[in-house]
């Protein structure tokens, strides 16, 4: 794990403004900056970023958070990848805890791994552009394929020669370890003899979604029948073919933002698209389309887009696909190409627009691309045709919504010219094979129950909006020094309560501390109790309040809410409403009397609380007259609340 002291010099030194800008194109205005949302299309900036309070806010998505929370969102990365990724940026040195001597070798092989193979990607790389071998041969394959020189090194790749030994001898030359180069599989060792693996290939390099080399495909330029024409690296520590898909490190944000990935069979399939424009394409890279691929596109959209060969092989590995894909719960659509076409040349000599069209139009839903391939092979055959039916149903039985079922079934109705009960009788048949504990599919009624409309209204937790106020209040104004006039509670001459006004001047962190201690009141979300304390150990040791306070501390929707917070006011200034003369109401004219409000309005709940405590309380334990004296003393306390609230009761 890394180190607590080594992720404080990450948030000490990092700066928002300057991480977010490697990645959003931002502009000065006031005191903030405010680009265009990278998390949604948009012409006007909404996306705010605030150097002073280290914060950013996207307010057309909703999110925001630090400089670690945009790294999350935007790259996709893991706390840890993102904490790395700073102190890389930073020159921060990482240190990590104290771990058992097998973790420290699982961890410092695997380190060694991405080493090794960082290295080999820039060896591979430099051979192809600064090699004569590498220019004359693998350089020219790719620029004979229409491949750019951007699209080559957006894809990092490269060549090793055609030698037997060309890598290996210089890895070891430049000190890496035979056992890491073996172990990697960049070099074969067979008994005192080692070579090259990808010896007379082009390389292409396999990096995982946070940009680090995990292995390499490598493609033979030779004719031979008895070379393989393509190579992958076999599985390492880090590098496992069934969870990682080709492009993904390219891809992922436009995924995100397309909200939509389309999956192809081959390397250069990918390029070719995202050379085109077409840059939410992944790959699985010549093996079986597992779960665990679809589970990291799933990280980033429900949608996929199969677009596979417009052969035999590539419409059966669609098919193959459409299970795996259903049964994570994704919506997939098939586009077939025409015959003999793969994506690569199907692209080739197509524009952007051209590509998008077709895709859009050619798109179909799984089970009409199904049914129009199935019925072409079953015509005039009984037999066939059922099996067609059965094999439409299985795909079906795949998916877990029951409306989606529902809505397919009557398709598959329509299509086949079959009926519904035998279909939903077929279902059911399958799911109790796929599960024999699961309940087997019905068929709903015919007739819907019709159900009255209560017109109920959702309800709000009043005592967490409450808690929730305080502390927005405390992070805002906090510091602030104000006029309170508090109430002090007295029995007047004729022995009743009465609250009499005395004003004092405080800071507000001490008004709310003080108020919530002498009425005994204890937060009840213990985010929120959590956030208070260090809230006001913080106030009282005269620091500023920042959501870097509270990272690890609490949870990540509880840290985007302190986000909202303080980013709340800067909504106003990406419209420049004061330009055309509209100027918001400024809040902190009016701040004690928002914190009074607020602490009487606790207090009336906590009263309401209090009083049901007491009509809830059995007879028979205590006496009847002293629950009634208290539920009377409680309600006139309420009823002198709710009149310095100006609230009838």
């Amino acid at each position: 794990m890394i180190s607590k002291s080594t992720i404080d010099k990450v948030f000490e030194s990092s700066r928002v403004e300057e991480v977010i800008g490697d990645f959003v194109q931002l502009k000065k205005s006031g005191s903030n900056f405010k680009g265009l949302s990278p998390f949604s299309e948009e012409r006007t900036p909404s996306f705010m970023v605030s150097p002073v309070k280290q914060i950013w806010k996207d307010f057309s998505s909703g999110k925001g958070g630090t400089a670690i929370t945009f790294l999350m969102e935007h790259e996709h990365f893991t706390y840890p990848e993102a904490i790395k990724y700073l102190a890389n940026k930073y020159n921060i040195e990482i240190e990590e805890t104290e771990q058992s001597d097998e973790q420290k070798i699982e961890s410092d092989e695997k380190e060694s791994l991405f080493l090794v193979s960082e290295y080999a990607n820039k060896f591979f790389q430099n051979t192809l552009k600064e090699t004569d071998e590498g220019k004359s041969i693998g350089l020219s394959y790719f620029k004979e394929r229409g491949f750019s020189e951007k699209i080559i090194n957006t894809f990092q790749l490269g060549y090793c020669k055609d030698e037997w030994t060309s890598f290996t001898d210089q890895a070891i030359k430049d000190s890496y370890k035979i056992e890491f180069l073996e172990k990697s599989g960049l070099t074969i060792v067979k008994e005192d003899k080692k070579f090259d693996r990808f010896k007379g290939r082009v390389i292409f390099p396999i990096l995982s979604m946070s940009g680090r080399v995990l292995g390499f495909g490598g493609r033979t330029l030779k004719s031979s029948k008895s070379t393989a024409k393509y190579l992958n690296s076999p599985e390492s520590k880090i590098y496992y073919k069934s969870k990682i898909l080709y492009g993904l490190y390219h891809a992922k944000q436009e995924i995100a933002k397309q909200d939509n990935c389309f999956l192809v069979e081959g390397y250069t399939d990918v390029m070719r698209m995202y050379e085109k424009g077409i840059h939410n394409v992944v790959s699985s890279s010549g093996t079986a389309l597992s779960s665990d691929q679809i589970r990291l596109i799933n990280r980033l959209t429900n949608n996929i887009t199969v677009v596979f060969d417009g052969d035999s092989a590539g419409i059966n590995a669609a098919f193959r696909g459409i299970d795996i894909i259903l049964e994570q719960g994704m919506n997939v659509k098939i586009c077939n190409l025409p015959e003999g076409e793969d994506p690569d040349s199907f692209a080739k000599d197509k524009n952007f627009d051209e590509l998008s069209s077709y895709f859009s139009e050619n798109s179909k839903d799984f089970i009409t691309y199904k049914a129009s391939l199935l019925i072409e092979g079953s015509k005039n055959d009984p037999i066939k045709k059922a099996e067609t039916i059965r094999d439409m149903v299985t795909s079906i039985s795949k998916i877990s919504d029951q409306i989606k079922k529902e809505i397919y079934i009557k398709e598959c109705s329509s299509i086949m010219d079959i009926s519904e009960d035998v279909l939903y009788s077929t279902l059911a048949q399958i799911s109790k094979q796929i599960n024999s504990s699961q309940k087997p599919y019905s068929k709903p009624n015919d007739s819907f129950t019709v159900v009255k409309n209560t017109n109920k209204k959702k309800s709000v937790n009043v005592l967490y909006e409450l808690e929730k106020k305080i502390i927005e209040i405390l992070i805002l104004y906090g510091d602030k020094t104000e006029n309170f006039e508090d109430l002090l509670l007295k029995e007047n001459e004729a022995g009743e309560l009465v609250l009499e006004p005395v004003v004092k001047t405080t800071k507000v962190f001490e008004k709310i501390y003080m108020d919530l201690q002498e009425d005994e009141m204890e937060f009840s979300n213990d985010d929120f109790k959590n956030i208070y304390y260090i809230i006001i150990e913080n106030l009282n040791k005269g620091s500023n309040i920042t959501v870097d306070m509270f990272s690890n501390k609490v949870p990540v929707n509880i840290e985007l809410e302190i986000t909202n917070i303080l980013m709340g006011e800067e909504k106003y200034s990406l419209h420049d409403w004061q330009r055309n003369n509209i100027f918001p109401k400024d809040k902190s004219k009016s701040i004690a009397q928002l914190v009074n409000d607020t602490i009487l309005n606790l207090r009336c709940f906590l009263i309401d609380q209090k009083v049901n405590e007491f009509k809830n309380k059995t007879i028979d334990s205590i006496d009847n007259k002293s629950i009634l004296d208290e539920v009377l003393n409680y309600s006139n306390l309420k009823m002198l609340l709710s009149r310095k609230l100006k609230r009838v009761i």
